[in-house]
Order: structure tokens, then sequence, then C-alpha cells
């Protein structure tokens, strides 16, 4: 397998962007990704440090966020762009009213409105630990059967894309060590997915029953978490060895 691409999500569940050359950090998260997430009404814990998903903004529930992209620019501020809305660029930490100001609107109207915004340095992740996730083209092809008709990768918000042999054989690294260019991995485990993979990432729109087409391989499981072993450099082209 060959890396392809490196994608980071600046803040969790909203917004992506991607990578050339990337440095990582033994025992770190892709660096930049998640590093902010925004809260909302019912929010009990936001850090500092790590805390639950469902204390911030997520897909699952809010699909028109599935259509945001991000870029980061020099100054460490954040360009968010979406369909419905005109772009906006903010200090994520300074700016928090104008982030979420600029969320309002394309947030469900039922449920609990965003906040403000929670940083913490190691990343929000879904799972408590620093870990990256990792796909494969063939697989997301075989879903694409599988569901009838072609889907951006982007419905998985996944940070390292892979291109290689037969669908689902990324599973083979689970508790396995691999190198991807300079950095040594550990395959840690399945992700699980849900109904945010849903939505079209052009539009923010539900459109296909992503879940059911994992059904069909009786599971729920797309891509795998990682852990970095080693500090060294990736980019697109390196190989995976195992």
């Amino acid at each position: 397998m060959t890396l392809t691409s490196i994608w980071r999500h600046p803040v969790k569940a909203v917004g992506r962007e991607g990578l050339e050359a990337v440095a990582i950090t033994t025992g770190h998260a892709l660096p930049g990704d998640r590093v902010w997430a925004v809260t909302h009404e019912g929010t009990r814990d936001a850090g500092p440090g790590w805390a639950r998903k469902a204390n911030f903004l997520r897909g699952v529930s809010g699909p028109s966020l599935m259509a945001v992209t991000a870029r980061t620019e020099v100054d460490g501020r954040v360009t968010l762009r979406h369909p419905d809305r005109p772009d906006l660029t903010a200090d994520a930490d300074a700016d928090a009213g104008a982030i979420v100001a600029w969320l309002d609107p394309i947030w469900p109207d039922d449920l609990p409105r965003p906040t403000g915004v929670a940083r913490c340095d190691t990343g929000f992740t879904d799972v408590p630990e620093p870990w990256i996730s990792i796909h494969a083209a063939a697989t997301h092809a075989a879903v694409e059967t599988a569901a009838g008709g072609p889907l951006s990768i982007h419905r998985w918000r996944g940070n390292l894309w892979l291109d290689g042999p037969a669908a689902w054989t990324e599973f083979d690294l689970v508790d396995r060590p691999f190198r991807i260019g300079g950095v040594e991995f550990m395959g840690r485990e399945p992700i699980t997915r849900c109904k945010a993979t849903m939505a079209n990432p052009e539009t923010g729109e539900r459109d296909v029953d992503t879940l059911a087409a994992l059904r069909t391989f009786d599971h729920q499981d797309f891509g795998l978490y990682a852990e970095a072993m080693t500090d060294g450099t990736i980019a697109p082209g390196d190989p995976l060895v195992a």
C-alpha cells in the first residue's frame, strides 16, 4: 500500500484540509487535527484536555457541518467555507464568538445552540487516545459498490488514505507494527461508524445510507486507528511496509 493523501480537521466536525509532508510525533495525533471543538448549550465537559464527543457539535446531529471545508492560515487563523455561508477567517481561540455566529445558521434549529470553542492540544479525537485514522481506497470502492454509486472519501473524515491491494486488508494491521515513510505505527482498532457518514460533504444533506452499505459486510467499521510509535515525517507517495 502507498500513502496517497493526508487530511486534518482543525475544528472537530467542522471543516477539512489537505496536507503535504507532515512531521509526526510519537504518541500524538496528526498535527493540528481536531485541536478545537465547538461547545453547545448541553456541554458538561469541555476540558481542559480531551473530552467526550457528546460535548461538542457533531456531524451525526448536524449533517450540514459535513459540507464545511477549512484552511489553516500562516498566522494560525482558520478559514471556514460552506456552500450556504460567506467565508469566515477567524482565530479559533480569540474569536470564538465569530465562529459560533457563523455556525449557528447551519446547525439544526431543534438542537442546543452552539456556545463557544474549546481547545485540546492533543486533539479532540473520538477516542481518548491521540490516535491517527487510516483508510484504504480499495475498501472505499467496495463500500461505493455496496451503496450503489460514487461516494466522497470525505464522508469518513480520515487522516491518512492508502492505495493498494484488496478491500479490508488494512484491518490486518490491527495489533501489528507497520511503517509509513519515516514513522512506525501500531494498528490499534477498527473505527465503528455513525450516521455522520450519511451526509454528502458537498451539500451537507444525508443522501446515502452508508451504514446499511457497511452492514452488507457484516459489520459497521471503516478504517482503523493507529498509534505513532516513533517521530518522523510522512508524505504522499510513501509506501506502507508491514
